[in-house]
């Protein structure tokens, strides 16, 4: 389904650190080959972001070849304030075309009236040329990165004649409960996996809710916003074409 309200841009940066949880049991840390779904959608999220909306990544297209880097890290041991030295491997040269679309995040009725289709997508569309309203990084503080608009598929990708690449079971992200669609998620902070396959570089994402692997994290009860108090309702982008 072709959605009205899409959103297409290029993130790149020298290094991206997409880490496997099962790697950092040792306080080391290892990157996924691709971005996470979670991952992107921060991106996305440090571009634009109000509760009224929820963001669906829906492909990325791997545009440079992946490569890793490894670097000695000196992490702070917080019990005594010591260093510590630990081997982080890293993506680098990372280089992504993204498309994504928002819908409504009908969980917020406070919202309902912030419901403005064309401002939400005008906004969004303006803070992706500007390169973000906060700063963008790949999956961690430290992987500093940048956007810019594009067409989607335009330009050649290092994997377009690779007919199929599998990565297996791999964590999608996290469902909060804020933008939970189900019974099975509500009030719950819920981790989400899936088994992502990359075709001639592009990788298509289910919806969090589409995941067949759920892991529920704990109970968790949404934040709530009301105008006036922790939410402004755009009032300062009205008329803005």
């Amino acid at each position: 389904m072709q959605h009205p309200n899409i959103v297409e841009f290029c993130v790149y940066g020298d290094y991206g650190l997409f880490s496997d949880p099962i790697t950092r049991v040792g306080g080391e840390k290892c990157s996924y080959q691709i971005p996470t779904y979670e991952a992107i959608k921060g991106v996305l999220a440090s571009v634009y972001w109000k509760p009224t909306i929820v963001w669906y990544i829906d492909k990325i297209r791997v545009m440079n070849q992946i490569q890793t880097e490894v670097k000695g890290i000196r992490p702070i041991k917080y019990n005594d304030g010591k260093n510590d030295l630990a081997y982080y491997t890293y993506l680098k040269k990372c280089r992504y075309q993204v498309q994504a679309h928002f819908e409504w995040n009908y969980n917020r009725n406070e919202m309902k009236n912030d419901r403005n289709e064309n401002k939400h997508h005008n906004i969004a569309k303006r803070m992706i040329e500007k390169g973000g309203r906060r700063d963008v990084f790949l999956g961690t503080r430290e992987c500093q990165a940048y956007v810019e608009p594009c067409r989607f598929g335009e330009e050649t990708g290092y994997y377009d004649e690779l007919e199929q690449l599998a990565f297996g079971l791999m964590y999608h992200g996290i469902t909060y409960p804020d933008e939970s669609f189900s019974d099975e998620t509500k009030d719950k902070m819920t981790v989400n996996f899936w088994y992502p396959v990359m075709n001639r570089g592009i990788i298509e994402f289910p919806k969090p809710e589409q995941c067949t692997i759920h892991k529920e994290i704990r109970e968790m009860k949404m934040k709530l916003f009301s105008e006036g108090n922790n939410f402004s309702g755009l009032k300062e982008f009205e008329g803005v074409e």
